[in-house]
């Protein structure tokens, strides 16, 4: 008989520990479930609200004074390095973005030179003479 209450007394600690177990288990999980959670709002509403903040500085600075800070970056590479071509391509591009033909001409006269088998930039200088 003393066997029977043992094993009985011994289930009841058992199912006790089992729930015990369990009732953690499932405040770890809810814990979890929760921070992570709140780690993802948190981390879109900083977005969301870093992406307002950013518009308006972005429609401030306006695209000629982008542009024209560009060109004055390849002329400063070009005053050191008169044939990177790199440079002279991008001076073209930004003149040519800017509505300057007549300042491309200069830096796509020299890509003609430097790559004389290259037929785009041929074509690209014939273009802005017309």
């Amino acid at each position: 008989m003393e066997s029977i209450q043992t094993k009985s007394s011994d289930r009841r600690v058992v199912n006790k520990s089992d729930r015990v177990k369990q009732i953690f288990a499932l405040v770890s999980m809810v814990g979890f479930a929760g921070s992570a959670i709140f780690g993802i709002v948190s981390l879109f509403s900083s977005g969301l609200s870093s992406q307002h903040r950013q518009k308006p500085v972005a429609a401030a600075v306006s695209q000629e004074s982008l542009l024209a800070a560009q060109e004055r970056g390849y002329e400063t590479v070009l005053q050191r390095e008169p044939q990177n071509q790199t440079a002279l391509e991008g001076l073209a591009n930004v003149r040519l973005e800017m509505n300057n033909k007549v300042g491309a001409i200069e830096p796509l006269e020299k890509l003609v030179k430097l790559n004389p088998d290259r037929a785009d930039y041929k074509v690209l200088l014939g273009q802005v003479k017309k």
